[in-house]
């Protein structure tokens, strides 16, 4: 019942919580002095083609009124047509959203594979020389501009060594698509070939974002295994003569991974704004590279669409969050 009421009232707050975003959004892009219907028409067109740009996306209304008829728009699906691309919105998105999906979980993977057991084993050994060195290199991935990191490693493994791709997703033809990944799209046709050029393509990207989520996971399980080993239950456990290892895996680790699996919700959103200078860097084929060409071109509906799209995801995402949180924290089960 307990779970039932959270995810309810997380679904009460999410067309409030959508309608704000766009609110926002909206106002931002009006207050910038460019003309979209401007640039959609040409440098040589004249006032009345533009004039007739305007009219037909709407722009000549009054912005109370186009932001009420997005809205309504929205509500039944229609997210407009892209002055550039001159394709539904929603057909763009839903075109770039797997590339997005794809780079974004394969990096909190790997953010989750090294940042927990590092984290574990500051925790267990803090103060000691590794958990020094440990916090100076998260402190350092925090710091890092994910922009330059990129091009570092594309200087690198890309430009000097030759090991990877310099940007792109896939050299060739893709797989046939199924669901739009292209790791999966290939184990589902079974080719190998097609499999290893998407990681090989996969690599450089993902380790740019995975870099400061990574050290933001090894803080958060460090800080919650220093905070459950000196606990009292688990100073029960030890008096009890229960081995170290299996209070360690047994005990602490499901208590201190709470505050770290809420923080991987978190990451998902902070990754999926982070993919925008990626992709971009990259030329990776997503959401992200998808806003910044709407953003540089002022197409305003698109900008919104991947603004909706991006924050339904956000949400939707904390509130899988949320109930995974609530099935590992013993208190919560209890």
């Amino acid at each position: 019942m307990n779970w039932l009421s959270m995810v309810a009232n997380r679904l009460i707050w999410f067309v409030p919580t959508l309608l704000g975003l766009l609110a926002i959004v909206f106002t931002l892009s009006r207050v910038v002095p460019i003309d979209p219907a401007f640039l959609a028409a040409g440098e040589n067109a004249s006032v009345e083609q533009v004039q007739k740009v305007r009219e037909r996306f709407g722009f000549d209304k009054p912005l109370p009124v186009q932001f009420l008829n997005y809205v309504r728009d929205v509500a039944q699906g229609n997210f407009g047509v892209s002055m550039f691309t001159q394709q539904p919105i929603v057909d763009d998105l839903a075109a770039r959203l797997p590339a997005t999906l794809e780079l974004t979980l394969v990096a909190v993977l790997i953010a989750a594979l090294v940042g927990i057991p590092l984290g574990v084993l500051c925790g267990l050994h803090r103060n000691s020389w590794l958990d020094h060195v440990l916090r100076v290199v998260t402190v350092s991935g925090l710091a890092v501009a994910s922009f330059w990191f990129a091009m570092q490693l594309q200087f690198l493994f890309s430009m000097k060594l030759g090991w990877l791709p310099l940007s792109g997703r896939m050299e060739g033809f893709p797989p046939e698509p199924v669901t739009g990944l292209m790791t999966v799209d290939a184990l589902i046709a079974g080719d190998s070939e097609a499999l290893a050029s998407a990681l090989r393509h996969m690599v450089l990207p993902a380790l740019t974002l995975a870099l400061p989520a990574a050290a933001t996971v090894v803080r958060f399980t460090r800080n919650g295994v220093i905070g459950v080993i000196n606990s009292p239950s688990v100073a029960y456990q030890t008096a009890m003569g229960l081995p170290r290892r299996v209070i360690v895996w047994k005990y602490v680790l499901r208590m201190a991974l709470t505050a770290t699996v809420t923080q991987l919700g978190l990451i998902f959103g902070i990754l999926l704004a982070g993919a925008v200078v990626v992709e971009t860097v990259f030329d990776w084929p997503g959401l992200g590279a998808y806003a910044v060409r709407s953003i540089l071109q002022s197409d305003y509906n698109a900008v919104m669409g991947f603004t909706l799209c991006t924050g339904a995801l956000f949400v939707f995402i904390n509130l899988l969050v949320d109930m995974l949180q609530a099935a590992i924290d013993p208190r919560g089960a209890a």
